[in-house]
């Protein structure tokens, strides 16, 4: 029985390129696609474009989590569950990795029979999360390897169901758009990812497609999903392959990065006049200018729903990347930190009662993919 990607029943979170409903392509890390059916068997098959490293999906199946490797190019099929009688599934289909690969969803195929049933209501909440490898759950799951570095792997550590963000996002039941891309900076020619280029999210906050290895890029549309929250973390990628800001953190470069780290932030404030807004970098060892630096723009800024968060461990809590317990330890103190905001951060409609939905309460301002 085959199923209509395009169907109503079917629930997609990230952002995706749509422009054939009948074909998704997945880019970002937290991607996912999930549905409940009642029958026996459910066969996903996707297409793979690589880039680099090996390449792996994820799925949380009736609440187990599996992990599938895929063909380096052309059509992987997954198989969710096939068994003897029918029942109640629930499937969540995910991208674990960033764009060191895409994927185009091609074809669901459920057991004859089988009863698509309308999915679970989708979390009101909205958070977004520009960031780098850390912010994509990279290495995550090299849990022996907590607060040490990284060991010698080609991807099949990396699980953006790990990554901070998308845990605090879980813990605020928020649903979440997760733009990272591990080792990318601000500035365009710093950083690590793909030289020559060596593209700054600078050049990629606003694009569906952006690796250049993987074909033409292309412009998101803004009025598809608006978030509450947004996690701006992203600096300590710029450290390469000269640390400016350590060496002479008041000098011409510096201050440059700088101007461009706000100008950056004032473009995502317009496309969303309302969202709280959180500066921030992570646990990931790098020098403490960078935060000085953030810390100075947002005190320019002189935006009373932006505001400069700072991780118990920031910049000095590991080498390498940050495994599944480090993880859930910085999603529980930013979860907290948003929490405690004395301002609407859930902020949307009139409710019922005349009073404006605020903190805890949720919002539905926005429409989403």
């Amino acid at each position: 029985m085959k199923v209509s990607l395009g169907d109503a029943r079917l629930s997609y979170m990230g952002r995706i390129d749509r422009k054939d409903r009948e074909k998704p392509e997945f880019i970002f890390p937290a991607t996912s696609l999930s549905f409940c059916f009642w029958g026996k068997k459910a066969e996903l098959t996707i297409e793979n474009r690589r880039a680099c490293w090996d390449n792996y999906v994820g799925a949380i199946v009736d609440g187990r989590q599996k992990k599938y490797k895929l063909n380096d190019w052309g059509e992987t099929h997954l198989v969710f569950m096939e068994e003897e009688e029918e029942r109640n599934h629930q499937v969540l289909f995910f991208k674990r990795q960033d764009s060191c690969h895409e994927i185009i969803l091609k074809s669901l195929e459920l057991s004859e029979g089988s009863v698509l049933l309308k999915p679970p209501e989708r979390p009101v909440r909205r958070m977004e999360v520009y960031g780098d490898s850390v912010s994509a759950g990279e290495v995550s799951e090299a849990v022996e390897y907590a607060g040490r570095p990284d060991p010698e792997h080609k991807g099949e550590y990396s699980n953006s169901w790990y990554s901070y963000g998308w845990i605090a996002a879980r813990k605020l039941e928020a649903e979440i758009h997760c733009i990272a891309q591990g080792g990318i900076p601000l500035l365009n020619g710093n950083g690590w990812v793909e030289p020559p280029v060596y593209p700054g999210m600078e050049s990629v906050w606003d694009k569906v497609h952006y690796h250049p290895g993987l074909g033409e890029p292309s412009d998101w549309d803004f009025s598809c999903y608006v978030p509450h929250v947004v996690i701006v973390a992203v600096g300590q990628n710029d450290s390469n392959p000269d640390d400016y800001m350590k060496t002479d953190p008041e000098g011409l470069r510096a201050e440059y990065w700088r101007y461009r780290y706000r100008c950056w932030i004032q473009e995502i404030r317009r496309k969303y006049p309302h969202a709280v807004i959180l500066l921030t970098t992570t646990i990931m060892k790098h020098s403490r200018e960078w935060d000085e630096a953030i810390e100075k723009v947002c005190r320019e800024l002189g935006d009373e729903r932006i505001f400069h968060f700072r991780y118990t461990q920031n910049g000095c809590g590991t080498p390498g990347h940050i495994r599944i317990p480090e993880a859930e330890q910085m999603a529980g103190e930013l979860a907290d930190y948003i929490n405690r905001l004395e301002i609407l951060v859930w902020e949307g409609k009139t409710g019922e009662d005349g009073m404006e939905e605020g903190r805890g309460r949720g919002g539905t301002t926005g429409r989403d993919v």
